[in-house]
């Protein structure tokens, strides 16, 4: 069996439409529980995609949200394990982008499909069957058009902010996985966690196209560390 960083590695030399973001953020998480049983995760996806009660967005929405009761939280936002894609499926709370990503993989197997949507500030998800509907998981799965979705930015912008449509594009799947680790770098280094810090650079950069930054940083660590 391939050790967790290598099997993420491998998972993001492959083609971007077919990177599964579950995979990859259960294996970021397995950096802090080294007993997790991705497969043990991926198997309560699929159980979570079977409840679906009906393969439309509206469905999905009622599972995750109304009946499940997935929720952004906004006690603790930088709490490392809202970040973490294991600790968000058993606590049903998390950031933007994990709960983006909980409701796009049971989406893609129930058959709802959405993309990403890296908006600055705010991560939301975007129907693939209507392109001019938007998700917001953060807020219990809150409906949005591309008016709704201005609003938001505003609101956690700094005054004097201007909008963009192209905030709305979708975004590579490998980007996700990206801003997912930029997450769990801010908090590591807002927390001095030397550890944390250290393996999230090491994924950050077995991805395709990390920069020189990235190894800069991670030199420097290790480094310190040694």
């Amino acid at each position: 069996m391939e050790a967790p960083r290598d099997r993420f590695a491998t998972l993001m030399e492959g083609p971007d439409e077919t990177l599964p973001l579950d995979e990859a953020g259960l294996l970021i998480a397995a950096h802090v529980d080294r007993d997790l049983d991705v497969a043990a995760h991926l198997a309560r996806l699929d159980e979570l995609a079977a409840g679906v009660p009906a393969p439309t967005l509206d469905g999905l929405r009622a599972l995750l949200f109304r009946d499940l009761g997935f929720r952004g939280n906004r006690v603790d936002y930088y709490d490392p394990r809202n970040s973490l894609l294991d600790q968000v499926l058993e606590r049903r709370t998390g950031i933007p982008i994990t709960l983006s990503v909980v409701m796009m993989e049971v989406g893609r197997r129930a058959g709802v499909p959405m993309w990403g949507v890296s908006m600055p500030g705010h991560f939301l998800v975007r129907d693939k069957v209507d392109p001019s509907v938007f998700v917001d998981p953060f807020h219990a799965g809150a409906v949005l058009d591309r008016d709704g979705c201005e609003r938001l930015f505003l609101a956690v912008q700094p005054p004097g902010s201007v909008f963009d449509d192209s905030f709305l594009d979708p975004v590579p799947r490998a980007a996700i996985v990206v801003r997912m680790l930029a997450n769990l770098e801010t908090i590591a280094t807002a927390r001095a966690d030397r550890d944390m810090q250290r393996w999230v650079l090491q994924l950050k950069v077995r991805v395709p196209g990390s920069t020189d930054d990235d190894r800069r940083r991670l030199a420097y660590l290790l480094a310190e560390l040694n």
